[in-house]
This record gives structure tokens, sequence and C-alpha cells, in this order.
């Protein structure tokens, strides 16, 4: 029995740095998995789009897909736009939409790698601040999950860990930079938790102006690639199980 084909969901947009990471990232997975057929679809701004996707693996014969939100959150992407255009895909193909990838300890492992790439190191946390940095959403539950992950990452070590949000919520990275100063942190790292370059991780980036440490996006980070194929596996069963597989 094949495996599901994997659809990989991304947001898109105008911004080049995008698409290359997500693309990135999917040759990552790729790696990870030979023999796993991975697709890549834009919701908007980049091509291919979803429906494309999935008019063309329709008409080559496949049955099964897991499509995977490529989304840390699950706000209204997740929870209205993808289904939504799942539900115009063609009547053959079946698909299961599996989960976001957050929160996820592996997610908070990508958050420390890239912290260390951008120069701290284990020795560094006990006396350092971390902003964690995300997009932001007007949805309560998002909010909800971006607090609760900076709460349980404080518990790891570092100093103090501060939510903080690009749009729609607040405080803005600045503030939360200044706030950790406030507390007597001797450094304040920002930390990035969006997965590609774009206008919003550059806002996050302008308001880090007085951090000391400015991590990357979390972008093709092995440790996202692996959440990937987690959501992946956790969606393919109940698939694979109805089959009969």
């Amino acid at each position: 029995m094949r495996r599901p084909v994997l659809l990989v969901i991304a947001h898109g947009s105008r911004d080049p740095r995008h698409a290359a990471t997500v693309h990135a990232l999917v040759r990552r997975v790729r790696a990870m998995r030979p023999g796993l057929r991975v697709e890549t679809g834009f919701l908007d701004f980049n091509v291919p789009s979803v429906p494309a996707v999935l008019e063309s693996l329709a008409a080559e014969g496949v049955r099964d897909v897991v499509a995977l939100p490529l989304l840390l959150n699950r706000a209204f992407h997740a929870k209205a736009d993808i289904p939504a255009v799942l539900r115009e895909a063609p009547s053959r193909l079946r698909i299961r939409q599996a989960e976001v990838l957050g929160p996820s300890p592996l997610l908070t492992a990508a958050l420390e790698r890239r912290l260390y790439e951008a120069g701290l190191s284990p020795a560094d946390k006990s006396s350092t601040g971390v902003v964690l940095a995300s997009a932001g959403s007007t949805d309560p539950e998002a909010i909800a999950v971006i607090a609760e992950i900076a709460r349980e990452w404080r518990h790891t070590g570092w100093c103090a860990v501060r939510p903080a949000f690009a749009s729609a919520s607040l405080p803005r990275t600045e503030d939360a930079v200044r706030e950790l100063r406030a507390l007597g942190c001797a450094r304040v790292a920002v930390a990035p938790y969006v997965l590609a370059p774009g206008f919003l991780p550059d806002r996050i980036a302008r308001g880090a102006v007085e951090a000391d440490v400015l991590a990357d996006v979390l972008g093709p980070a092995p440790e996202v690639a692996r959440v990937l194929l987690e959501r992946y596996d956790g969606a393919r069963v109940p698939v694979m199980a109805a089959l009969g597989a």
C-alpha cells in the first residue's frame, strides 16, 4: 500500500525569501524520509497554489493525501482557510489535514539552536532573558499557546522568557526587550518564533535593535523537519488504518 502524499501548505508571501525557505525545509524533509513524496502548495502570492497541486495529484491517479499546514499555531488559517481550500479538492482524493506544528519540544529545541548559532551558549542561559517573538494573532487560543510556551521555556534555565507579537497583540518585541532589561537580565536575546522571513519577521528584527542577540527564523532547522514528519505520521496512521493497511 502506498504511503499518502505529504502536501505541505505554506501561507506564501511577496517576499521571495519566504518561498525559498519553505522549499529548503521541504528538501530537508525529503532527505530525512527517502521515498516519501512531498509536494508544496501556497495559499497566496506564490506558485503552485494548493488547488493546482491537488488537481495535478488527482490527475496522476493519487488517492491519499496528508495536508500539513506549515503553521506554528492553530489560528484562522488552520481553522478556516485551509479546510475551505481542501473541501474544494477533487472528489477522488482522500485528504486528511494534519495538525499544525506547534507547540512541540522540538520547536523549542530549534529556537535554542538558533540562539546558539547567534552567539549564545548553554552557559549563558541563567543570565539571559529571551523574548519569544511570534507573528501575532487575533485568536485567543493562539495567544494563550504562545504564553504557555514562554512559561514552559523559562523553566529550562533562562533568566526569564517573555512573549511578544509583531501584530494584532501586545506586547511588541521592543517592549518585551525593555521589560527584560528592567528585570536585571545581564543580556537580552530575541528568538523569532516564525518559520520564514517576511514582513512580520522584519518587524520583529526592527524591534530587537536594543537586544544583545537576535536569532534567525526557524527555517529549515532539522528539528522543524522532524516535527513535520511527526505530524505527517500522526495523520497518516488513521488513513492507512481505514484502508486496512
